[in-house]
C-alpha cells in the first residue's frame, strides 16, 4: 500500500501544509528615501566615508501576501 499524501502528523493530529505566500523586501534609507537594490549596496553606503549613512539609517520593509489561507477552523468553504 502506497502513501500518496504529503502530510505531517504530530501527537495524533494532522497539520496543514505551509500556506502559499509571496514576500517582497525593500531596503531603504530612512532619511533620504533612497531605495537600495541589495544588502550589499546598503552596506557600501554605510561604509562610504563620503556619506553620513549609519546602520540606523537603513530601513528594511517586508511585504507578505498570503494567496490562500489553509482551512484552520475545520469548516467548509
Amino acid at each position: 500500500m502506497a502513501i500518496n499524501d504529503n502530510i505531517t502528523v504530530i501527537a495524533g493530529k494532522t497539520t496543514t501544509s505551509a500556506p502559499d505566500v509571496e514576500t517582497k523586501s525593500t531596503i531603504k534609507h530612512a532619511t533620504t528615501g533612497k531605495v537600495y537594490a541589495s544588502e550589499k549596496e546598503a552596506e557600501a553606503d554605510i561604509n562610504d566615508p563620503a556619506t553620513s549613512t549609519t546602520k540606523e539609517d537603513i530601513k528594511r520593509d517586508v511585504a507578505i501576501s498570503v494567496n490562500k489561507l489553509p482551512d484552520i477552523l475545520g469548516g467548509s468553504t
